[in-house]
């Protein structure tokens, strides 16, 4: 539905973005994952035909973005991160003005219309001049705006920015429940969000993919494993010594040295590939007569993945600056 090749975007003596590549199937929901100036609205402005690429290609939903731009903007909806709207119109007037430039009909106008100002909570703002409604309204209106004309294609640039708690929620709500029925590109750079809604996510890091895969891929990633945390009561020096020589555990740091005296210390184990080390180093720590508060395993999370991919990235261009 959405393909992407070698998209190089260069503003004067700066690199915007370098050789970008990716896929996205029909119907999936997909994460644009990145640190702020990484370049994921540039992509998003290219794909959307609102900015030429240096080179490279692109096509939305078969139709190319360079020679077909009326085409791919009649089969995408696009929510910018700051959402341009109208402040003097009524929402319904908005919504009826944007499906009129789209050359909707009026009974498919008004049908659509009543659709989107369901689906997107805007019933009790229907009538209510723009100006006057909240942030999070405003990104609602966007959204409605995005979906009026039924496009196969969505590229929503932080939908949730501004919104507060109870509204992101029925926000990342709804993206879910329009997956399958359009295909998603979410760009954000907050992580939870990727892991709640996406099926996959696109990592970009100083203008260039540095990783895709599912959010359990990407943790699985760069060998990053789970780790055990222990916490009993024992001499810190004694207790890593100790952990250090469990069968299958690789790595011990301390994180809380147990000071004062007598006090808790809690350690983190890496374990071998392969190895569950849990209940060796309980019997190991009850064998020692240490009085043991808890052990649990911690999984790893897409935010140690996020932030090892995006100091790399940033390490390398700061050692041969982008190529």
């Amino acid at each position: 539905m959405i393909s992407v090749s070698s998209l190089t975007k260069v503003y004067g003596q700066t690199l915007a973005i370098s050789k970008v590549s990716f896929e996205v199937p029909a119907g999936q929901i997909v994460g644009f994952l990145g640190p702020n100036g990484a370049g994921k609205s540039t992509t998003l402005r290219i794909l959307t035909c609102y900015i030429p690429p240096t080179s490279g290609t692109a096509s939305i939903a078969g139709h190319d973005i360079f020679h077909e731009s009326e085409q791919v903007r009649q089969k995408l909806g696009y929510l910018p991160e700051n959402c341009p709207l109208y402040p003097e119109m009524k929402v319904e007037e908005y919504l009826d003005f944007r499906g009129q430039l789209r050359l909707m009909d009026r009974p498919t106008r008004r049908r659509r219309i009543d659709y989107v100002v369901e689906r997107c909570w805007l019933s009790t703002v229907r009538r209510r001049t723009i100006s006057h409604l909240s942030k999070g309204f405003r990104q609602r209106v966007g959204l409605a705006d995005a979906l009026l004309h039924n496009p196969p294609v969505l590229i929503l640039d932080e939908p949730t920015v501004g919104l507060d708690p109870a509204q992101i929620r029925e926000t990342r709500k709804l993206i879910r429940e329009l997956g399958g029925q359009h295909t998603i590109i979410l760009s954000t750079h907050i992580l939870p969000e990727v892991e709640a809604v996406c099926d996959r996510a696109i990592v970009i890091a100083g203008g260039r993919i540095v990783a895709q895969g599912t959010p359990d891929e990407l943790r699985a990633s760069r060998r990053m494993t789970a780790r055990v945390l222990v916490e009993c009561r024992a001499p810190a020096r004694e207790l890593e010594s100790v952990l250090a020589r469990v069968s299958g555990v690789k790595e011990v740091e301390i994180l809380n040295n147990g000071e004062p005296s007598g006090s808790y210390a809690t350690a983190a184990l890496r374990a071998k590939d392969g190895y569950d080390v849990r209940e060796e180093v309980a019997r190991t720590i009850i064998q020692k007569g240490w009085p043991l508060r808890e052990i649990r395993l911690e999984h790893a999370t897409l935010e140690e993945f996020f932030v090892e991919v995006t100091a790399n990235q940033a390490m390398a261009q700061a050692e041969g600056g982008v190529q």
